[in-house]
């Protein structure tokens, strides 16, 4: 099995301590990741410190030496419960609202991206949510890929390239055939998290089957045509997820 690394949640405003620190392990095991970028973060949750007044020109520098980069959004904002097409939560900033609506949000963010010097056409949704609408209007805007969905390969669907993320990083690890996505959120990994994304990136006894690459490897990956029984199944995972994820916060408590 082949794992990719995403970084969500890249803002000006982020924990940029806990940043680095991910950005040294991977550097250490050579992999470039993908990073989600909000263009105009307006999400309280993603304010970890004050705006970073070079945060742009860091951003072009790790392109620059080979670091992908994906919209992520417009404000990050929740504007409706809703999971759409793969409702890994009940959340977004996308699903609901009507296509005009859409392409402009999305049309809107890629341009900051661009006027900063950040050129992709790599789109990642907040919470994972997105419907019909914003792929109409992610293939209206030039975006010819996502970073979402199950599955051990990269598939095609409404025009785009989905590239899929672990259902369960623990047992993907496992696998010996695919290909698959580590999501990552610096702004909230605790000491546990950082000690488990050292040992899952080095302790090559333990995980003998999988090897980390650069999301750029992942890309060019050829894509598989999306069938509507993987739809389906995919569609069944996520709620099952979103589900045992809501009853292990229940029982926390």
């Amino acid at each position: 099995m082949k794992i990719a690394v995403r970084m969500d949640d890249i803002t000006p405003d982020m924990d940029w301590k806990a940043f680095y620190r991910v950005k040294e392990i991977l550097d250490r095991a050579g992999i470039k990741p993908l990073l989600g970028i909000v263009p105009d973060n307006r999400d309280p949750n993603l304010h970890k410190c004050d705006n970073r007044q070079d945060f742009w020109e860091v951003m072009r520098s790790l392109q620059a030496e080979g670091w992908c980069m994906a919209l992520h959004g417009m404000h990050h904002n929740y504007t409706s419960e809703k999971g759409g097409l793969f409702p890994l939560n009940n959340l977004s900033e996308y699903v609901g609202l009507p296509y005009a609506a859409q392409c402009e949000m999305i049309r809107r963010g890629k341009d900051i991206l661009e006027r900063n010097g950040i050129h992709t056409t790599l789109f990642m949704a907040p919470a994972h949510s997105y419907d019909r609408n914003t792929l109409k209007a992610l293939v209206m805007n030039g975006f010819t890929g996502v970073t979402d969905g199950f599955g051990d390969m990269p598939y095609q669907y409404k025009n785009l390239t989905f590239y899929p993320i672990s259902f369960r990083m623990e047992k993907t690890l496992q696998k010996k055939n695919g290909y698959s996505t580590m999501v990552l959120h610096a702004n909230t990994m605790t000491e546990k998290d950082f000690e488990v994304l050292e040992n899952r990136l080095s302790d090559r006894k333990l995980y003998t089957n999988c090897e980390f690459i650069s999301y750029q490897d992942y890309l060019q990956v050829p894509a598989r045509r999306q069938t509507w029984v993987n739809r389906s199944l995919e569609w069944s995972m996520a709620t099952t997820k979103r589900l045992l994820v809501k009853l292990k916060g229940i029982l926390k408590k």
